[in-house]
């Protein structure tokens, strides 16, 4: 008789859930004088510190460079420039980075000098253009400043300001402020306001030299609220990350947290493949007293997630929740679609909130506006808080040593150790800011000490040719010119410095080679499709074409050369745009229910007529990108009137990026709105496709 077979029972796996890790509150005792400044200071009427004074009375006799710590006070400068200006009867052009730091001067602006004096300008904002004071951004200044040389009609400013000039040397944005800086008339005074940086000397030098007239540079090196760097030890207690050592006081890694490293096993708040008890560790700052806190987090997920572990940190004063809850009803009246945010219960229960490029500029501000405020408890951020956006906490936490720099992840440099740590301490409401170095598995503790006292970077030229700027530049400039115009950049200045005294009249005269190469290739490129005559003047075809002044102008103008593009449906014309647009690589299998024929007949056909010419752009190694289908399915259907959530679905991003997405197309439709003059039909299409994508929650005020 056969014996019955019992199988033999599993052992479970053992479960991939973080251990629970208990951190008690604790302080080294060396921060007990440290932590006895903390508090509000006080009020005091204002009176500038020295080097705003010394600013103020530069830029009356020159051009001038000031760099500052963030929140040191470099806006006001600007304000006392701009007022004497507009007292005189003058007009100032005001240049931020971001659209958002637009918005915020614009509102500032409007208080100090009157809402009908101050004009915005930012692709998505046109009010007031003529207004004596102008805020805008550096790429419309960087237009405006194209249709002056080609008019040769005057820029209608006296006074500009560069801000967050050290976006000079952004890799991928630096070209339009060193265009700005080359081709503004030396007539009109210069104001650059910028973070510490290495060599604010020769960028002052540089643009004496270009613009024969000084440029002065005020530096300021003194932080508006003290900083104290601190290291977050496993066991929940806080101690001094560096401490003074020697004659010079040098600063080194603080003793007890370097015998932390010393072990094979590195210390870590958190599990290896998780996040650390960030409801513990609140509370452990609220024992210190060092709310309101800024989490710079590695990535968009961690920012999520890291919600979710603050289950502990529930308000418990009815009175400070009724008031925050007021509060956000009163923001979310103008924008009723953030009232089914998947997040919004992390906000009015536990006083926290994610803050990210993948989340909607609209839920963005919301939260900038309830921190400001001072009734948030923290925010968890990427690193792009930390550049340009009025966010100050009383202490900032950073879990990572380096940061995705757009190709690859790289230590931290000092200018973004400098900006994140900038937003430590809010002047007129801290004595005392703190930085904290939090232990894992991304954290280079040693990194972090050598950055506390780390010189800032030096910002190098990120200039590159382009097909809109050689376009553009050949409506008011002959090649020659165009050269000369090339000598004189901040990348030609440099090289020259780099070979020194001793280098020969001839290897000087090389110095702007590359960069006048690559014109050339540019140029010929443009001479042998028809845009540019044997004269290396524009043809009819090349001054339109020099109206693009988007990422992929040459596809979009051939496109309009060959009929391709759509002519009467602002729906069609806002999907097909929207493929040029993106620059992602999303995976292209749409239901065929998402899918109208209308589309797939427009697509197919700009796909097909474009085939041959992307291929010879491709031959000629200019960069070309593939056009993809679900960005314009996603695009038609929200011109159509999609329910965002569809929308969202469709797209496969988050709800930030399809926001970019849907801005960035807008700007690329209102440059084809521009062109009324020789396709007048697809020109109303794009115009009526604008209207059609930008709306709520893409556009709302709060």
């Amino acid at each position: 008789m056969r014996k019955s077979y019992t199988p033999r029972r599993r052992r479970p796996r053992p479960s991939r859930r973080a251990p629970e890790i208990k951190i008690r509150s604790g302080a080294d005792k060396r921060l007990k004088k440290v932590f006895a400044q903390i508090g509000i200071p006080d009020q005091i009427p204002f009176a500038p510190d020295p080097f705003q004074t010394e600013a103020v009375a530069a830029v009356a006799r020159a051009d001038c460079l000031v760099t500052a710590p963030t929140g040191a006070g470099k806006t006001w400068i600007a304000e006392q420039a701009i007022r004497k200006v507009f007292r005189e009867g003058g007009r100032a052009w005001y240049a931020c980075p971001l659209k958002a730091l637009s918005n915020a001067k614009y509102a500032e602006f409007a208080l100090l000098f009157g809402t009908e004096n101050v004009g915005i300008l930012t692709g998505d904002r046109r009010e007031q253009p003529d207004a004596p004071i102008i805020i805008g951004t550096t790429e419309i200044l960087r237009n405006q400043l194209y249709d002056a040389m080609h008019t040769g009609v005057a820029l209608e400013t006296d006074f500009v300001v560069l801000d967050e000039a050290h976006f000079l040397g952004d890799f991928d944005r630096g070209v339009v402020w060193e265009e700005i800086m080359i081709y503004l008339p030396a007539r009109i005074p210069l104001l650059l306001l910028s973070a510490t940086i290495g060599n604010a000397g020769e960028i002052a030098d540089w643009l004496s030299a270009i613009r024969r007239k000084p440029c002065r540079v005020v530096p300021e090196t003194r932080r508006p609220v003290p900083l104290h760097p601190l290291f977050f030890a496993p066991s929940g207690t806080l101690m001094p990350l560096v401490v003074p050592t020697g004659p010079k006081a040098r600063l080194k890694l603080y003793q007890k947290v370097n015998d932390l490293f010393k072990h094979k096993k590195k210390p870590s708040l958190g599990p290896p493949w998780g996040l650390p008890p960030f409801g513990d560790m609140l509370q452990v700052l609220r024992t210190y007293d060092l709310l309101p806190a800024i989490f710079f987090l590695k990535s968009r997920a961690d920012c999520g997630n890291a919600l979710k572990l603050c289950q502990v940190n529930r308000i418990d004063d009815p009175e400070r929740k009724e008031r925050l809850r007021t509060r956000i009803d009163e923001l979310l009246a103008a924008t009723p679609h953030l009232r089914d945010h998947r997040q919004l219960w992390h906000l009015e229960n536990l006083a926290v909130g994610a803050h990210h490029s993948g989340q909607l500029p609209i839920w963005k501000l919301l939260l900038e506006t309830l921190m400001s405020e001072g009734l948030l408890d923290a925010v968890f951020a990427t690193s792009t808080v930390a550049a340009g956006v009025n966010f100050p906490a009383r202490t900032i936490l950073f879990l990572n040593s380096d940061r995705f720099n757009g190709q690859e992840f790289a230590p931290l440099t000092a200018t973004e150790y400098h900006q994140m740590t900038g937003r430590a301490g809010r002047r007129g409401k801290d004595k005392i800011g703190f930085a904290i170095a939090v232990p894992g598995r991304f954290m280079d503790v040693h990194h972090a000490a050598r950055l506390v006292s780390a010189p800032p970077s030096d910002v190098t030229s990120q200039i590159r040719i382009n097909f809109s700027m050689v376009l553009n530049l050949l409506l008011s400039h002959s090649p020659e010119q165009v050269e000369d115009l090339l000598k004189r950049s901040f990348a030609t200045f440099q090289l020259i410095r780099s070979l020194g005294p001793r280098a020969s009249r001839r290897a000087l005269a090389q110095c702007h080679r590359h960069l006048w190469n690559d014109f050339r290739h540019h140029l010929a490129f443009l001479q042998a499709n028809g845009f540019v005559d044997e004269n290396s003047r524009l043809t009819a075809d090349g001054e339109w074409a020099s109206q693009l002044r988007v990422d992929q102008p040459l596809l979009i103008a051939e496109g309009f050369r060959l009929e391709a593009f759509p002519q009467n449906d602002p729906a069609l014309m806002a999907g097909i745009v929207a493929a040029f647009v993106n620059e992602n690589e999303p995976d292209d299998h749409i239901p065929k229910n998402w899918l109208p024929r209308q589309l797939a007949r427009a697509y197919n056909q700009v796909r097909r007529k474009l085939e041959p010419f992307a291929r010879s752009m491709y031959r000629e190694h200019f960069p070309v990108r593939p056009l993809f289908l679900r960005p314009a399915v996603t695009l038609y259907h929200w011109a159509h009137g999609a329910p965002w959530e569809k929308v969202v679905r469709m797209a496969e991003l988050e709800e930030g990026n399809l926001a970019m997405l849907i801005l960035r197309t807008a700007d690329n439709l209102r440059h084809i709105r521009s062109l009324a003059a020789v396709f007048p039909e697809a020109a109303q299409s794009a115009g009526e496709a604008v209207e059609a994508i930008l709306k709520d929650p893409v556009i709302t005020e709060l």
